[in-house]
Order: structure tokens, then sequence, then C-alpha cells
């Protein structure tokens, strides 16, 4: 999560209330974890940029 985070430069509490408002790079859960691919979160980056 923090790198998720860093890459995108918010603060990690940015990233889990998108992650409770449905919005943001997708994750997965890995028993209590939450992982992110670093290819989707470029890829919803780059999608948000291009809007």
């Amino acid at each position: 999560m923090d790198d998720v985070a860093q890459f995108l430069r918010v603060p990690v509490a940015t990233v889990y209330r998108w992650r409770k408002v449905n919005y943001g790079p997708p994750a997965a859960r890995v028993g209590k974890y939450l992982r992110y691919d670093a290819a989707d979160v470029r890829a919803w980056f780059k999608a948000q940029a291009a809007a």
C-alpha cells in the first residue's frame, strides 16, 4: 500500500479511501492483505492522465 501511495504521490489514507468507494487502481485480497499489481497501477494512472 505504501508503494502505491508513493507512486501516485498521495497519502496512504487516500488509497484506503479510494478502495472504500470503489475508485483507484484494482487490488486483490491475499489473506488479510491487499495487493496491487504494478502494471495495473501504472495502467490506471495512465488512464487517469489521459482523461
